[in-house]
């Protein structure tokens, strides 16, 4: 999802419980304004990096048997589940294609010819995974907390509004927001500290959303007025123990898993994702090791 969408509104709000909740006081100014560019902008105002999941037996599941926790065919492995690289290679492509469709029928009926970048769907493979394994962690911490999920996007709806209507990865995102609005009720809002304060702050700054160069004293002063911060810091712990409960382990070609979470402004809704796994819990990207050169000992050595 783009790091910008909806209409506008006068002061930081998180989406939650079915209705928008004022989320930073009277700290408007906080938005860094940016200027909307024709359909791909529009889309991407409500796109990039919505997570979600469709049910999980439909998702193409390996067995761990066959391949160890290694295979480079698999971009993820969460406890006895695997998510295959095709998979999210298919979901991606599905969402393109439907995505590029959708631009030049708008264009056409206008007399236009989109730009190659207008064409292009404002999101990855890495949004991919993220919606999957977000959404498969997301419904164990659901079920084991006691939290109850309820239908609050549609996913016919959301595919219409992002230009990809009809797809796998619509009825994803539409998923994990159901999921993510009912873990961000549910869960007793988490207490920040020093390093979950920044890694938060740092998401905010690279979305656009926060001014770079704040202290960690303005981090601190700053986040004070603002629930939402707590609330979706109590989601990244939650994923973060659910991980290491499930030795979740990421293919190397995907450098992190991501909370897509959604801050209304004054110039829209603005879209940042949160890590909870960066870089380490790695698999492996080969398969099989080459051998290790070793020196020549014995009679033929001499």
């Amino acid at each position: 999802m783009s790091r910008h969408a909806g209409a506008a509104g006068n002061n930081f709000m998180i989406i939650g419980a079915g209705r928008l909740a004022s989320a930073w006081g009277g700290a408007a100014w906080w938005a860094a304004p940016q200027a909307a560019t024709g359909r791909e902008r529009v889309a991407g105002m409500r796109a990039r990096r919505l997570i979600a999941a469709a049910s999980v037996a439909a998702l193409a599941v390996l067995s761990l048997a066959a391949c160890g926790r290694s295979a480079p065919n698999v971009a993820a492995y969460v406890g006895d589940t695997t998510y295959s690289v095709d998979r999210v290679d298919a979901i991606h492509d599905e969402a393109q294609a439907t995505y590029a469709d959708s631009v030049r029928t708008q264009a056409q009926q206008r007399g236009l010819t989109p730009s190659p970048d207008q064409l292009r769907l404002n999101v990855d493979r890495q949004d991919i995974l993220n919606l999957l394994v977000g959404i498969d962690l997301g419904k164990r911490i659901a079920a084991e907390k006691q939290v109850q999920v309820q239908d609050q996007l549609s996913a016919e709806q959301l595919g219409r509004e992002l230009g990809v209507p009809n797809t796998e990865y619509a009825k994803l995102a539409a998923e994990w927001y159901d999921i993510y609005l009912a873990l961000q009720a549910g869960l007793p809002p988490a207490e920040l500290t020093d390093d979950s304060r920044g890694k938060l702050y740092d998401a905010l700054v690279k979305a656009g959303v926060a001014p770079a160069g704040w202290s960690a004293e303005e981090q601190a002063k700053q986040f004070e007025q603002a629930a939402f911060t707590r609330q979706v810091s109590a989601v990244s712990a939650a994923l973060q123990d659910e991980v290491k409960k499930l030795d979740v382990t990421v293919n190397p070609r995907f450098p992190a898993l991501e909370i897509p979470a959604l801050l209304q402004t004054q110039n829209g809704f603005r879209q940042y994702d949160l890590p909870y796994v960066e870089g380490n819990r790695q698999v492996t990207d080969i398969s099989t090791p080459e051998p290790v050169a070793t020196e020549p000992t014995g009679p033929a050595a001499s």
